[in-house]
C-alpha cells in the first residue's frame, strides 16, 4: 500500500465512530490492515481475517457483518473477498454502501463500494 492510498483510505474513513477491519489472510493484506487501523486511530469493533478459499465464508462473514459498524474496510485479494462478499450479501445485513477498500480491490463491481488506488484518487461504484 502506497503512503498516498493510505491517506485518501484514512480521509474515505472520515469520521466513522468505529470500524470493523476485515484482512486477507496473506500477509501483505494483514500488513495493510494493521497500517490503515494505526493510521486511522480510532475504535477497531473487530478484525476479522479470512481465506482465499473456503467451503462457505459463513464464519467469517458473520464475525465481520455482526458489530453493524460505522464502516467496514476491507485489505483484501480480489479472489477471497469475491468469497467474502457473496456470503455477506446473501446471509447479513452488511451494507457495501458503508464499505471501504484497498487498492487491491478497485475493479470490485458492487453498488455504492468505495476505495482508494494506489495513487490516492478515490473511486465510487
Amino acid at each position: 500500500m502506497t503512503a498516498a492510498e493510505l491517506e485518501a483510505l484514512v480521509k474515505l474513513i472520515g469520521e466513522a465512530r468505529h470500524i470493523v477491519l476485515g484482512t486477507a489472510a496473506d500477509p501483505a493484506s494483514r500488513a495493510d490492515g494493521e497500517r490503515i487501523a494505526e493510521a486511522w486511530g480510532g475504535l477497531v469493533l473487530a478484525t476479522v481475517t479470512w481465506p482465499e478459499t473456503a467451503a462457505s465464508w459463513l464464519r467469517q462473514a458473520q464475525r465481520f457483518a455482526a458489530p453493524d459498524p460505522d464502516m467496514w474496510v476491507v485489505a483484501a485479494t480480489p479472489t477471497g473477498w469475491a468469497g467474502l462478499s457473496r456470503r455477506l450479501l446473501m446471509s447479513t445485513r452488511w451494507s457495501s454502501h458503508r464499505t471501504v477498500v484497498t487498492a487491491t480491490l478497485t475493479d470490485s463491481r458492487l453498488p455504492g463500494l468505495r476505495g482508494a488506488r494506489a495513487d490516492g484518487t478515490t473511486w465510487e461504484n
